[in-house]
């Protein structure tokens, strides 16, 4: 099944369209051309009630109309209000363009962009515009090794260096540490071990191997602290399996049968689209600054690129939306809790008024959201920032991507998620003249994910299908 949008369905009176499954590359090509074609479809303008002011930041032009959105009842969301508040969000000197969506009970309602593609530019942000996913693209190396599991092409609880040839840990513990502990950081590693050492252009094979000199800070399994360096092991787990590129291997098992032709891994996709948000350190008053190539080289952790609709696309995969690319199965094995994570309920410190704990799974967060589940991750890389968020039971949740270092964004999903779960509005985005506690604005954005803690095993949940002894 395709990605479903709300106005696909109101717009030809029938049913969600329906694109094909495909696999093999001939094709994928011609799914990406069918795609291509439907894309015409986002071309909408709101119903003449219901028109965005044009000297407001939003860009309505091939946006979902809030009339759109409105009809596909029922809701929960205030789309409206929301869009109100998006737009003033756009005027915050701190911001340069933003893409916004929302999936409400499967479908996409909401997708709009807001502000322009370079600060003092004239491109306005649309639903086609292509940023970097940053750390959100962990999620994708989790569904792929996961996938690659249910498969029977690995074991998740097989040593790590079975799979991945460069990844060497103190005390040979790459081959205690198994594929699950490298996709929930529990590595025995100190938090974000040789990032520094990347950004100053260190080849990653190389610097993986050079873990082994590191000291350990726990045992494989026993402890979580983020990585990203040592993540990318898993594309080099996923090139082992399927003798493919991770990329080719991603595109053709995940994004193409999804549908999301906008979505690349590397910095030619990126600056080669047709629409392409500029990096900016700064805001409205900033200059952009180059594009960054460090965390492209470890794709697994850091290197997607696309649109804010397949964003959304991807969200909905996996809320299972998509059972025939990502199973029931590898769902749940990836957003089941692996290690707890006392530090991410520090660095979230401005939302304990709703988040009551925090988890890891396979590339994805867990949290308890108001006595709620929810699922999510952010990133951020220098000039650019991304989140996601939704409710796998609900099917309900919101992406947004930004090119600029403001965190002021990230108050989004909970405005949203408060909404849905009908909860008493506050403002979480900061906008309405009251500051909320400070979130930390760390030099280089990935640094934002750092875990304050690490946890010990004891403390973690365990997945069903872990079958490893316990911790003593």
């Amino acid at each position: 099944m395709p990605a479903r949008f709300a106005d696909e369905e109101e717009s030809v009176g029938r049913g969600p369209l329906k694109k094909p499954v495909v696999y093999g590359a001939v094709a994928a090509a011609l799914l990406v051309g069918a795609w291509s074609a439907t894309s015409v479809s986002f071309s909408w303008k709101p119903a003449s009630a219901e028109a965005v002011p044009e000297n407001l930041p939003g860009n309505g032009a091939r946006d979902i109309s809030i009339a759109e959105a409105r009809r596909r009842g029922p809701s929960t969301i205030d789309y409206r209000r929301l869009d109100e508040r998006l737009q003033r969000l756009a005027t915050e000197r701190t911001m340069v363009g933003l893409a916004v969506a929302i999936v409400e009970n499967g479908e996409i309602r909401f997708l709009k962009g807001y502000g322009t593609t370079v600060a003092g530019g004239n491109e306005p942000v649309t639903p086609e515009t292509i940023f970097r996913w940053a750390s959100v693209s962990k999620g994708v190396a989790g569904d792929m090794v996961a996938k690659l599991a249910e498969q029977g092409h690995l074991s998740l609880y097989a040593p790590v260096a079975k799979y991945a040839a460069s990844l060497r840990l103190p005390a040979g513990n790459e081959h205690r540490a198994t594929v699950s502990d490298l996709l929930s950081h529990r590595l025995g590693l100190f938090s974000h071990a040789n990032d520094s050492k990347l950004e100053d252009g260190g080849d990653p094979r190389f610097l993986r191997a050079s873990l082994a000199q590191l000291n350990a800070i726990c045992s494989p399994g026993q402890c979580h602290a983020y990585q990203n360096v040592a993540y990318d092991a898993a594309s080099e787990i996923v090139e082992k399996i399927t003798g493919k590129p991770y990329e080719q291997a991603v595109r053709e098992q995940l994004f193409l049968p999804l549908g999301m032709s906008s979505a690349t891994m590397s910095r030619q996709g990126l600056v080669g689209a047709r629409s392409w948000a500029r990096p900016h350190r700064g805001g409205k008053t900033s200059k952009p600054v180059e594009v960054t190539e460090s965390y492209y080289r470890v794709p697994a952790a850091g290197g997607v690129n696309s649109s804010i609709k397949d964003l959304a696309v991807w969200m909905q995969a996996q809320m299972g939306e998509e059972p025939e690319v990502l199973s029931g199965k590898v769902l749940a094995s990836v957003q089941s809790p692996r290690a707890n994570t006392p530090g991410e309920m520090s660095r979230m410190r401005k939302f304990r008024e709703r988040l009551s704990k925090a988890t890891y799974g396979l590339g994805w967060r867990i949290y308890d959201y108001a006595g709620h589940t929810v699922v999510g991750h952010r990133g951020g890389v220098t000039g650019y920032r991304s989140l996601i968020m939704f409710d796998p039971e609900k099917n309900s949740g919101v992406v947004a991507l930004w090119n600029s270092s403001t965190a002021q964004p990230g108050g989004l999903e909970f405005e949203v998620m408060d909404m849905i779960y009908r909860l008493p509005f506050k403002d979480w985005l900061d906008i309405d003249g009251k500051k909320g506690v400070p979130t930390p604005q760390p030099q280089e954005m990935l640094k934002e994910e750092i875990e304050a803690t690490a946890t010990v095993a004891a403390a973690s949940p365990r997945s069903a299908d872990d079958r490893r002894p316990a911790a003593p």
